[in-house]
């Protein structure tokens, strides 16, 4: 997925180190989930995307059978929902007229406020990681997609940015994710009028639990030397 809201090449440095190939495979998996669930809590599917995901074969996560089965109820979801639908019932949980059901952004939940501080830090840690969002895009970097689309291009590289090593990975999901996401997907798994956005939520909970845990047991010489 080409990056939706950030943009890698807001500060360009001709001598950037090339992106390694190939990626290794757990790599490429992980950067794909971040890039779906970043895809999915920007804007609604279309027909396409249904269509891919209704299609899907099931993930095998090395016991990880809660997104073992939020992946399969995520398919099964896919295949009975039309694109109106769907648009539908995204406009319902992100885009009401007035406070919307769900604000996902990191410092609402952090602070309670919108483009509060943790705002601020954000940006400074994305200025040093020469990221920053892309022009016209209205959701502030700390939209939950955004954090996501974050997550992979630091796993994946991107134009002028090559891919980091674990240790930045895990600092990013510590500072700015790891925080808040499970109360938001618990919001909108929970809120009235969620019926696909309910599985989509299961699969990045579930998905994101992975990831806090896998680097919560990192050792710090894999870390370094990542």
């Amino acid at each position: 997925m080409s990056p939706q809201q950030l943009d890698p090449s807001a500060t360009r440095d001709q001598d950037a180190v090339p992106v390694p190939m190939p990626l290794p495979a757990e790599d490429q998996a992980r950067a794909d989930f971040y890039a779906l669930i970043a895809r999915l809590l920007l804007a609604p599917p279309d027909a396409g995307l249904l269509g891919a995901l209704a299609g899907a074969e099931p993930v095998s996560a090395a016991g990880e059978f809660a997104l073992e089965d939020a992946w399969l109820r995520l398919a099964q979801a896919a295949s009975v929902i039309d694109a109106e639908a769907a648009a539908d019932e995204f406009s319902l949980l992100f885009l009401s007229m007035g406070t919307p059901l769900i604000n996902p952004f990191g410092s609402f939940y952090l602070t309670g406020h919108l483009n509060d501080v943790p705002l601020v830090q954000l940006r400074h840690d994305l200025a040093r990681l020469r990221l920053a969002r892309a022009p016209g895009v209205g959701e502030s970097e700390d939209h939950l997609s955004a954090l996501c689309e974050t997550m992979r291009v630091l796993i994946q590289g991107a134009h002028h940015v090559p891919r980091q090593p674990l240790l930045v990975q895990k600092q990013f999901f510590e500072d700015h994710l790891r925080p808040w996401y499970a109360a938001c997907l618990a919001d909108i798994a929970g809120a009235e009028g969620a019926n696909f956005y309910r599985v989509v939520a299961a699969v990045a909970d579930a998905f994101l639990s992975i990831e806090a845990q896998a680097f919560a047991v990192l050792d710090p010489a894999d870390l370094v030397a990542a």
